[in-house]
């Protein structure tokens, strides 16, 4: 990760940093409030030699007392030593508590030795202080005595006072401590969770998978379940616009001269690619030209039932020969949207899809319509969708935002180049993008001026119809209709 994924994911997780940091505040200074205080006094000796002459003498006095510092720095925390301390201070207390209360620490380069004592009790932490280092100077001229006198002598050169301030707790500091320490585990928290987490969730992550184009971004709509044709029920709202700007990059696609077919598709099961399928056919039918919607998906068929048609008669039907095409499909309202349902479900879907007679019909069919879009299984779970794009078609990869993770998306993809299949494009469903990747649909208004003008040149959308129309009346339709397509086809 560079400086820019730090950012991008500090700038999108910023409230949970923040979160953190005042929750750590509040635990430190509620640590303080509960904490019991605690205080500390120090007193100051100095190390020095009795008997020096000559200047010999003493420099080596000089060098024996700061050879001698880290050794009384020893003993002052010594049984023998803190004994007479608790002797002195009538104190009954183990040595052992002594022992956790008092330390003693050597100046650097000096022959001064600092003996600090802590408390819950002002008095007493200056009065251990002061005793230890009474106590330290006691037992230092007994063990260093040879002879009458002692070559040593401990004088007390600052004496320990009664503190007026506890050294702990400190509230500012702890909350300062505490928010920090919340602050960058949250951090830490943020960036492993983006580390381990491979679901797609922005249109970055599709790219950084594939190269393939991304073709649109449906953003999610939490009303799809009820209304999914929402290019018939809302056809201004954005999500309409996203299928409209998918129709028009589909135009810039390359493909080999032929009417336009493409199997749509997804990783896994629940991506969206059904009200995909269905509402790119409404979009392309609003356009003027003809479109043929083929529910592919012989193992969980829906298409049929989002667009209130009438399925018993359909694909599967059509391929063991019991019905021509043209009495199975279904015109949908009054445009040029066709639909071909899938019929009874098989008991050998794969095998039938990639039979010679779907390809045989899917030749018909393209001669016959400007587009040709097949809705198939996802392809993970089967092999239906490959079986598909091996007839001439192009896929149209739905990935969808929390959904589908990158290794999923990856291995999708693989399944696809195995086999050579041309993959058009890329189609992120449900996405929930932030402001810098959404598109503003807002922006543009539609109103005053801008409304007349989209009023004058959206197409009207079709009522949908109750019951599929009789099957006898819709070859007749079809084939007009899809005569038209072939004769604007020939004048562009």
């Amino acid at each position: 990760m560079g400086f820019l994924e730090y950012a991008r994911l500090l700038r999108k997780h910023w409230l949970l940093v923040i979160f953190a940091a005042v929750l750590g505040a509040a635990a430190g200074l509620l640590i303080s409030f509960v904490q019991t205080p605690s205080y500390r006094a120090s007193t100051e000796v100095f190390i020095s030699t009795q008997a020096a002459d000559t200047s010999s003498d003493l420099v080596q006095g000089n060098a024996f007392t700061l050879s001698r510092v880290n050794t009384y720095a020893r003993l002052a925390g010594s049984e023998e030593v803190l004994e007479r301390v608790a002797d002195r201070l009538e104190l009954e207390v183990p040595v052992r508590d002594l022992m956790e209360q008092v330390e003693a620490m050597p100046v650097t380069n000096t022959a001064i030795l600092e003996i600090a004592a802590t408390s819950d009790d002002p008095a007493l932490a200056a009065d251990l202080a002061n005793a230890t280092a009474a106590s330290l100077a006691e037992a230092v001229e007994e063990l260093e005595t040879t002879g009458t006198t002692s070559p040593v002598r401990l004088a007390t050169i600052v004496s320990a006072d009664v503190p007026a301030e506890p050294e702990s707790p400190r509230p500012v500091l702890q909350a300062i401590l505490g928010a920090l320490l919340l602050a960058v585990a949250a951090l830490a928290f943020i960036v492993i969770r983006d580390l381990v987490d491979t679901r797609i969730r922005t249109e970055r992550d599709v790219k950084a998978v594939t190269s393939a184009p991304l073709l649109a971004a449906v953003h999610f709509d939490p009303k799809a379940a009820a209304r999914p044709l929402v290019v018939h029920a809302e056809p201004l709202s954005p999500q309409s616009e996203v299928f409209r700007t998918l129709r028009t990059n589909l135009n810039f696609v390359e493909v080999d001269g032929k009417s336009r077919l493409f199997v749509m598709t997804s990783s896994i099961p629940g991506e969206g690619k059904t009200t995909t399928a269905v509402n790119l056919a409404l979009a392309i039918a609003g356009s003027g030209q003809s479109v043929l919607l083929v529910d592919a998906d012989l193992r969980k068929p829906k298409v049929a039932d989002y667009m209130n048609l009438n399925g018993a008669v359909g694909l599967t039907d059509v391929l063991i020969d019991r019905v021509a095409p043209a009495d199975a499909v279904q015109q949908w309202g009054t445009s040029g949207l066709y639909v071909l349902p899938a019929g009874a479900v098989p008991p050998n879907p794969s095998e039938m899809l990639g039979s010679r007679a779907m390809h045989a019909m899917l030749e018909e069919l393209r001669a016959e319509f400007d587009w040709v879009l097949l809705d198939a299984p996802p392809l993970l779970p089967v092999t239906d969708a490959v079986v598909l794009a091996q007839h001439g078609a192009d896929v149209l990869l739905v990935a969808a935002a929390d959904r589908v993770n990158a290794p999923q998306l990856k291995r999708s993809l693989e399944m696809l180049e195995t086999v050579e299949a041309s993959v058009a494009g890329l189609i992120m469903t449900m996405a929930r993008l932030g402001s810098s990747e959404s598109y503003r649909y807002a922006e543009y208004g539609y109103g005053g001026r801008d409304k007349e003008q989209a009023d004058a040149s959206a197409t009207p959308a079709p009522k949908a119809p109750e019951h599929a129309r009789a099957p006898e009346e819709a070859p007749r339709d079809r084939k007009q209709r899809a005569r038209g397509g072939k004769r604007r086809r020939a004048h562009r």
